[in-house]
């Protein structure tokens, strides 16, 4: 029987990742009518008269990566069903996410434009059709859309910051989870996200279509849907064949195109991605921070920034390095998630991050190193008091653990690579700008260590230099850097308290306004809720090798 704690912990997930991202704008798929290739069966339960043994049938896909008689092609088998070669008549093609078998490009080609004619609805109707340059911005008709489409006159809006770098890319997160959970795959989810993305450009709005919405749409919001699908999926693979309400509402709040396909088309896209049982590690933290030191904040952001706040934060590490039998064969079989909040409503999202291998292999060196290496994708939107920047970027890297000492695992990620990105500040101050676009080489450095299972110290630093070579008629640089520190000691099972402590700092070069450099260091005390008691640490080697 599965151990009642592993369901409080599923549970607990559930919840703490529900209320994380419930803020998140509504998103409905549209509905498309009588799809010709959607006529299809209810399959009948092959795991019903299974002869495999109970306890692998109740393997949670969060916890028993460390146990190492679980079998995950076992739990594959009975996720798939019947074998596809038995009498027609019998059974009708359902999703087989292992074969493509039952997966369809037209579902989320009827889906995406629906979608798009159901959000240009909501604009209208909620925010009341705003007005840009004289023009109502979502009151589009076929000839505003003939005119986009004849002319293809792009340029870089400026619209607010979260609506461009973090609104757009949840969009594009939708239409890319329409596409993925109907047996697409990474790529060509991709597509429809950038195809979506475009259709949004054309007929979305009057207004001139925008090249860097037309970037972040498609393409950061592929990262992040593909993220969101894969953490959905756990939540339901957890729960087993039958998933109870709390689980799907759960793995429905973290995808909802993901949800939506699974109720509106039956049983045909009901088969729960096959994870493959990665090595997670998953935290909710839930504290108070406030600011302990700044230099030259503007007028505009330094009375807020001495408030103390509450914040949340949740973070996953999924398909960490070295569990055996575990392969890097498709995008994002290795990712890092992590989104913060923060008690403002004018900034409630404080941080949203992602990286991960998009192309890649595992390797080793000696017995106590295992990692992987290759072509990472990341989206970051990092937005605290003192500027807000934004990336789309593709990177070289690499992720690893070493086992440094008995009981003592060092984890980490180097990254550097160039993206597309935006920063600056949205304030009424001439001289601070609005924000601007450029080219922006980057790096990352990521490092954790291990102690036991009681403590784990964290340490980050990452930089971005938004350079000249963008497309803003006022020529300037901007360097920004956001570093952090945490201590984490696990009190009790899997409750822990933490110590957090990030450093910003933004140096800006125009040469229409003069030079300034900002800082500013923010501390936080958090409750941690850790899904693994062991802290993540890995282990591939033999006993006597410990």
């Amino acid at each position: 029987m599965k151990d009642p704690r592993r369901k409080d912990i599923a549970t607990f997930l559930a919840a703490a990742v529900l209320i994380l991202l419930s803020y998140l704008p509504a998103t409905v798929g549209a509905t498309t009518g009588d799809v010709t290739d959607a006529a299809v069966q209810v399959r009948q339960d092959s795991i019903r008269n299974s002869n495999t043994n109970p306890s692998t049938q109740q393997g949670s896909s969060l916890f028993l990566w460390r146990e190492p008689q679980f079998e995950s092609r076992t739990v594959l088998a009975q996720l798939q069903g019947p074998d596809p070669s038995e009498p027609k008549g019998q059974l009708k093609t359902v999703l087989s996410w292992e074969t493509g078998e039952g997966k369809s490009y037209l579902v989320p080609a009827l889906e995406i434009p629906g979608f798009i004619v159901l959000l240009n609805g909501f604009d209208r109707l909620v925010l009341n059709d705003k007005e840009k340059d004289g023009k109502k911005v979502y009151s589009t008709n076929l000839s505003t859309i003939w005119e986009h489409l004849h002319r293809q006159n792009w340029t870089f809006d400026q619209d607010s910051f979260k609506v461009n770098q973090f609104g757009h890319p949840y969009e594009g997160a939708t239409m890319y989870g329409l596409a993925r959970s109907s047996g697409l795959n990474f790529w060509q989810s991709l597509v429809y996200s950038n195809v979506g993305s475009f259709l949004w450009e054309m007929a979305g709005e009057t207004s001139r279509p925008s090249i860097n919405d037309q970037i972040t749409t498609g393409n950061a919001g592929s990262l992040l849907g593909e993220a969101l699908f894969r953490m959905a999926g756990l939540v339901l693979e957890d729960a087993g064949p039958n998933p109870a309400l709390g689980h799907q509402l759960a793995a429905a709040a973290i995808s909802p195109p993901t949800a939506f396909n699974r109720l509106a088309f039956g049983e045909r896209f009901k088969e729960v991605y096959p994870n493959h049982q990665p090595a997670t590690l998953w935290r909710c933290m839930a504290g108070g921070s406030a600011n302990v030191h700044s230099h030259n904040l503007s007028p505009v952001v330094q009375p807020s920034s001495r408030d103390g706040n509450a914040i949340a934060e949740f973070a996953m590490a999924y398909g960490l390095p070295g569990k055996p039998g575990y392969s890097y064969n498709r995008p994002l079989d290795y990712f890092d998630f992590q989104i913060s909040t923060r008690a403002r409503t004018h900034n409630l999202v404080e941080s949203l991050t992602i990286r991960g291998l998009l192309k890649g292999t595992d390797y080793h060196v000696g017995e106590d190193y295992r990692g992987i290496w290759g072509l990472y994708g990341s989206y970051d939107y990092i937005s605290p008091y003192l500027f807000r920047v934004s990336s789309t970027a593709l990177s070289l890297g690499t992720t690893g653990q070493y086992w440094a000492a008995p009981g003592i695992a060092v984890q980490g990620t180097v990254m550097g690579g160039v993206g597309f990105g935006a920063t600056g500040l949205e304030t009424d101050v001439a001289e601070e700008r609005g924000y601007h676009f450029g080219a922006t080489p980057q790096g990352l450095l990521a490092l954790g260590v291990l102690l036991g299972d009681k403590t784990i110290l964290d340490v980050s630093s990452r930089g971005y230099y938004v350079s000249a070579l963008g497309p803003d008629k006022l020529k300037g640089s901007e360097f920004v850097f956001r570093g952090a520190a945490a201590l984490t000691v696990r009190i009790y099972g899997h409750h822990a308290v933490g110590l957090h402590y990030s450093e910003s700092i933004r140096d800006t070069n125009y040469a229409n306004i003069p030079s300034r450099y900002r800082s500013e260091g923010t501390l936080s005390l958090v409750y941690t809720f850790l899904s693994d008691i062991n802290l993540g640490a890995v282990e591939w080697r033999d006993a006597y090798q410990r």
